[in-house]
């Protein structure tokens, strides 16, 4: 039997879900705030916490933006209707931000990182998406060393 959950439990506004190796393995060029299209169950599990958007992406399909290999769990209370957990979602943005998406991922190298999974003030779900291109291992190491040395700097300036 499935869980009972409070009317506490539910997220109404704030982040659900958050990619933090986005900035790592990437070089994030521009940003974009995109909503989802999604099915009522896939809506009630996000309300519970429950997605993954490590491993997403964006993927072109003619003249839509759609977000690839993005986890959202089954919901825990469903009834006869449920989702695929792993499906492609469509992106809702302005047209002239999906032909800027598209040109920019035309390019070798580009790719569509999914950064944030939130839901706005309004309650709807929106995904912070960023442009970027990989990181080589030398550039990794190079965020790496200024992290720390940031670390090491706000100690200092602490004592």
């Amino acid at each position: 039997m499935a869980k009972k959950t409070q009317k506490s439990d539910f997220i109404s506004s704030g982040l659900v879900a958050q990619n933090r190796r986005a900035h790592f393995d990437y070089a994030i060029g521009e940003t974009f705030e995109a909503g989802l299209v999604l099915t009522g169950t896939e809506v009630k599990s996000l309300r519970q916490g429950h997605a993954n958007i490590n491993e997403a992406y964006g993927i072109v399909e003619g003249e839509e933006l759609l977000m690839s290999n993005m986890f959202i769990a089954a919901y825990d209370n469903q009834g006869y209707a449920s989702h695929v957990e792993r499906r492609n979602r469509k992106l809702l943005l302005h047209h002239r931000e999906i032909i800027k998406i598209i040109n920019a991922l035309n390019r070798k190298g580009s790719t569509l990182i999914a950064m944030k999974l939130y839901f706005d003030n309004h309650g709807r779900a929106k995904l912070l998406i960023g442009l970027g291109t990989g990181k080589k291992l030398y550039d990794k190491r190079e965020t790496t060393k200024e992290r720390d040395w940031n670390r090491e700097k706000a100690r200092l300036m602490a004592h």
